[in-house]
């Protein structure tokens, strides 16, 4: 039996009418903590939806979550459940994953055309656990995690190209 912690995700935020979908694989410890999406301050990913969509990375959650729906961007994570010791993708314990039910997410919102994982865990997860034929472009980005090695103006690149383009 395992000593590891059963930690549940977060649901997913942005409108029905989503165009795009940002996944990553499990939120942070501080994420679940504070009940927020990307709650490590030295995660990327509010510094680059900020610079992208123009508001604040320190404004308070709910504005950086109205931007996200105005702009038609929907978030969410692979994993619904999983065991694992701190935040690292690579703790957590293959197998107590269990996804989120994406047949019911992409059937309410039919309009998310592009899917974009935040990371490679994510990506690999998502290939692995969930098996749906959606109409949509799938993308693997940069990690926005402090873990991944990549510079920031590398990441912001990629995000820009691909949430813009």
């Amino acid at each position: 039996m395992s000593r590891s912690p059963l930690l549940e995700g977060l649901p997913p935020i942005g409108s029905p009418d989503a165009r795009l979908l940002i996944l990553g694989n499990m939120p942070s410890v501080l994420s679940l903590a504070s009940g927020q999406y990307y709650g490590n301050p030295r995660n990327a990913f509010w510094r680059i939806i900020g610079e992208i969509f123009g508001c604040e990375a320190d404004a308070p959650y709910q504005n950086r979550t109205e931007v996200l729906a105005r702009h038609g961007v929907a978030v969410w994570d692979v994993l619904k459940h999983c065991r694992r010791v701190g935040s690292l993708d690579s703790a957590v314990e293959p197998d107590s994953m269990v996804p989120n039910d994406f047949g019911t997410y992409f059937a309410a919102r039919p309009g998310i055309e592009r899917v974009f994982f935040n990371g490679a865990a994510a990506e690999r997860n998502f290939t692995r656990l969930v098996h749906l034929d959606v109409p949509a472009t799938f993308v693997r980005l940069p990690s926005t995690s402090p873990a991944q090695t990549m510079g920031y103006a590398g990441k912001l690149a990629a995000w820009t190209a691909a949430l813009t383009g």
